[in-house]
């Protein structure tokens, strides 16, 4: 299926942060074709301010004001720490619109509270979205209607691929495992490429090389059928080099360790639903 265009003509989208995951659906949704005339930012640094301008040419003001109450939807790239006061500051100008939030760790139902208004969607997107090859979890309130659904896609299908789920509390795993996976991937990409230097390659060929097998065995991971556990397997001969390094990492319980970090990743969105999503 074709991607789709992001709106229609009297679609408007504002922007409540400008940060790194504002700037990428931005540039995405500027490739897509949606004029740069209905999009808005609220950004209260001015050096990020000054960035957006200049890259993306779009409206980028201060402080939330009446120019809000043009959007239809508003996408909510905030800290978590910071959502509450932003929503008090912007709920009156945008009591029409849906809501698209960002920000890890706020549930729907406190973000809906705030806004005043249940057409409400959080979503949790990853940094590869930077580059258009993003991973993006949904989850909608149930008075988000079907249309309201597709105008999210059509946002977030700019940064990358999406998913939808049934229930908000799968997202704080989502957080846990696809939301910080980037950070795992690039640590394991640091380890690879200090083994490579201590054996005697340098930094650069170590990079190279580290970064291309994560790419393509990602890439044969996407395609192949079989599951990874298979895929591992065929590259693993007995008594082999592979065969030294995983027995190495078992013995050492790496995966068990693993496992319990992101699990740890997930208490902490939780937390951070409590400790930033108080009434």
């Amino acid at each position: 299926m074709p991607p789709q265009t992001p709106g229609s003509s009297n679609q408007h989208i504002a922007f409540i942060g400008g940060g790194n995951m504002a700037s990428a659906i931005i540039g995405g949704l500027l490739k897509r074709g949606l004029p740069v005339s209905q999009i808005q930012v609220v950004e209260p640094f001015a050096e990020q301010r000054a960035r957006l301008a200049q890259q993306f040419q779009v409206e980028v003001s201060e402080a939330p004001g009446a120019a809000l109450s043009r959007a239809t939807l508003v996408v909510w790239a905030v800290k978590p720490q910071t959502f509450r006061e932003a929503a008090k500051q912007c709920c009156a100008h945008t009591p029409g619109a849906l809501h698209l939030s960002v920000a890890a760790g706020i549930r729907s139902g406190t973000i809906a509270g705030w806004l005043g208004s249940e057409r409400v969607v959080r979503a949790m997107p990853n940094t590869p979205a930077l580059i258009g090859q993003g991973m993006t979890a949904l989850f909608a309130r149930p008075a988000a209607s079907a249309a309201d659904r597709l105008a999210v896609e059509r946002v977030v299908q700019t940064t990358g691929e999406y998913l939808w789920l049934d229930q908000e509390g799968q997202l704080d795993a989502v957080t846990a495992l696809s939301g910080s996976g980037p950070a795992y991937v690039f640590y394991f990409i640091e380890a690879m490429i200090q083994a490579g230097a201590d054996m005697g390659l340098s930094r650069e060929q170590a990079h190279q090389l580290a970064v291309g097998t994560f790419v393509g065995a990602s890439a044969l991971a996407q395609e192949a059928t079989e599951p990874p556990d298979v895929l591992r397997a065929r590259v693993t001969s007995k008594g082999g080099t592979t065969h030294a390094a995983l027995t190495a990492m078992e013995q050492s319980g790496i995966k068990a360790q693993f496992i319990r970090a992101i699990h740890a990743a997930r208490q902490r969105a939780i937390e951070m639903g409590d400790e930033f999503g108080a009434a």
